[in-house]
């Protein structure tokens, strides 16, 4: 038996699934270890390391289409899982860089 309060998470998660897909937002991934990730990271940015990207990109957006924003240390890793994610059709992942620049370039947007 399905409680009411699962049915209720559900469909509020379909719906916050739903308005990020219509509003083209974009999402930021860390490639980099959790360790990393926790040491610090740009807010709101989900961590990925770059060896699952493919494999779990799903967690964060399943439209091809959408901007997936991907940085780690130096953008050596962040470059890798760019790769991996064009070659599985991914048309608007990109390479940020490293933390800094993904910190300045997530100020920009959120500022302008």
């Amino acid at each position: 038996m399905i409680s009411r309060i699962s049915v209720l998470f559900t469909l509020a998660a379909a719906c916050l699934l739903a308005g990020a897909l219509w509003a083209g937002d974009v999402h930021w991934v860390d490639v980099r270890t959790a360790e990393e990730f926790g040491a610090g990271h740009v807010a709101g940015a989900v961590n990925i390391p770059y060896e699952e990207i493919v494999e779990r990109i799903g967690e964060v957006t399943l439209d091809k289409d959408a901007p997936v924003y991907l940085y780690c240390r130096s953008g050596r890793r962040s470059g890798i899982a760019m790769d991996a994610l064009q070659e599985a059709g991914y048309r608007n992942a990109v390479n940020i860089g490293g933390l800094q620049e993904a910190g300045r370039k997530a100020r920009e947007m959120s500022s302008g």
